[in-house]
């Protein structure tokens, strides 16, 4: 597997011969369309300057064209007829036709460098052809001649080109250097992230990163580090939860079938036997109820895409759920209060919502004594519609309210469990709330306890 010092080192590479050829291209590009017709036209002037010198004084010819090769200048003079003379370094090609020999000799210059050909990776102003040259007519007497010359680029340029090839070759070794060491700053918290993952898998979520780094790498140990918290927090509540159903499973089975082996006796005299048969009935329904809700609550966490929402009134459905519990609050003398607009319409899932009212309800029914209230009001703000379920009961000591919603959270453990509630009733009325895009929240006192409910006007 190639790392990622590997994979970085070879990007850098790439970058620097990708921006290399480039920036050639690009540079070719320039010269080919702004230097060299400038380069052209100065290159015919120093011609020119050659020319007159030349035809002044014909006689220091060698002299003179010895020392501008010298000087770094490519010379070569013809008259057309096979007499030909090169000065200083040879030309690589001697490419040059005998039309643009006669043009000059003609009296016409020669524009060799402006109309030098363009090529993509051939930069002409390095390029020592004689074609790639300029031509001037020269006379001396009666003799004609046509001289073409170009800079001699080596001779001119030599100790500079050693010396930016030098700095080029030293800036792309030591960027290579540099980039692979400081990459080290950003791989290494890389691998330690890396690392922490395979700790998460195998179950350790006490992760110590540092997130003193202000950059995206930081705040991606800052995430981390979250993420393992809740993870840790997820993990521990999984636990409770397996805890809390084996529990809650292993107490009626135990109480199933030690009264089942007394049944079985014999000699058990038949009004014990009845009474033992009733406490199977309530433990049986009791294992039923939980696994239903059960059932509802990992239903309700596997998603909700397929929830089918309709459009009904808040008024009917609580009518509804009254008429259900008519018979409780009867018995224990409560009065039921409701101020519920007949124009207050919800959107959503009648079923899911009837078992929050009737969660809700059912709740303060049981907790409540005989003889007080429960009053359920709605109204609607902002295109929301809150709704507000208040009883005059005894109220809920405020260290158990942060934990109500939890499942099998059970304020008085010893009654819940003799009333064969399960102690998933306000977890699930929660994640109902949730999937529909609302929020509940209680409050209490001595006074009373308020659940709000809010969902959105669909």
């Amino acid at each position: 597997m190639r790392s990622l010092y590997f994979r970085v080192f070879m990007i850098t590479i790439a970058v620097i011969l990708v921006s290399a050829m480039l920036g050639f291209l690009l540079s070719n590009i320039y010269y080919h369309t702004k230097l060299k017709s400038f380069n052209d036209e100065k290159l015919v002037g120093i011609a020119t300057q050659m020319k007159q010198f030349v035809e002044q004084e014909p006689a220091t010819v060698e002299h003179y064209l010895n020392n501008a090769a010298e000087l770094g200048y490519e010379i070569y003079v013809t008259d057309g007829k096979g007499n030909d003379q090169f000065y200083g370094r040879e030309f690589r090609q001697k490419d040059l036709d005998k039309q643009a020999v006669d043009q000059v000799l003609s009296g016409e210059i020669y524009h060799g460098v402006a109309e030098f050909p363009s090529k993509p990776f051939i930069t002409g102003f390095f390029d020592n052809q004689l074609s790639n040259t300029v031509g001037v007519h020269l006379q001396m007497g009666n003799a004609s001649y046509a001289l073409f010359m170009r800079p001699d680029v080596i001779l001119q340029f030599g100790e500079l080109r050693i010396f930016f090839a030098l700095i080029g070759a030293f800036t792309v070794g030591i960027s290579i250097l540099l980039f692979i060491i400081s990459t080290r700053y950003l791989v290494n918290p890389i691998e330690r992230l890396s690392e922490a993952t395979k700790r998460i898998a195998q179950g350790n979520y006490n992760l110590k990163l540092s997130t003193t780094r202000r950059d995206e790498i930081g705040q991606l140990a800052q995430h981390f580090m979250t993420m393992s918290r809740e993870l840790e927090r997820v993990d521990q509540a999984r636990q409770q939860f397996v805890s809390n159903v084996s529990h809650e499973i292993q107490s009626p089975l135990t109480s199933i079938q030690g009264f089942a082996q007394l049944v079985a006796d014999q000699d058990l005299p038949e009004q014990e036997r009845e009474y033992y048969a009733s406490i199977i009935e309530e433990e049986s329904r009791h294992l039923s109820l939980l696994s239903k809700q059960l059932l509802l609550l990992s239903s309700l966490e596997q998603g909700h895409e397929d929830l089918t929402k309709v459009r009904f009134s808040l008024r009917d459905q609580f009518r509804q759920a009254v008429q259900v519990l008519q018979w409780q609050l009867e018995e224990k003398e409560l009065l039921l209060r409701i101020s519920v607009p007949e124009s207050i319409q919800l959107y959503g899932n009648e079923v899911l919502l009837m078992q929050v009212w009737m969660n809700l309800l059912g709740n303060a029914v049981n907790h409540l004594p005989q003889g007080r209230s429960i009053e359920i009001r709605a109204e609607e703000t902002n295109a929301q519609c809150v709704i507000h379920i208040r009883d005059t009961g005894d109220g809920i000591a405020a260290e158990h309210l942060p934990f109500l919603f939890d499942r099998f959270y059970r304020v008085d453990r010893a009654r819940e469990r003799s009333s064969g509630r399960t102690g998933l009733g306000l977890a699930i009325v929660q994640k109902i709330i949730r999937i529909h895009e609302g929020t509940i929240e209680v409050s209490s006192s001595t006074e009373g306890t308020v659940f709000t409910v809010t969902l959105p006007q669909m």
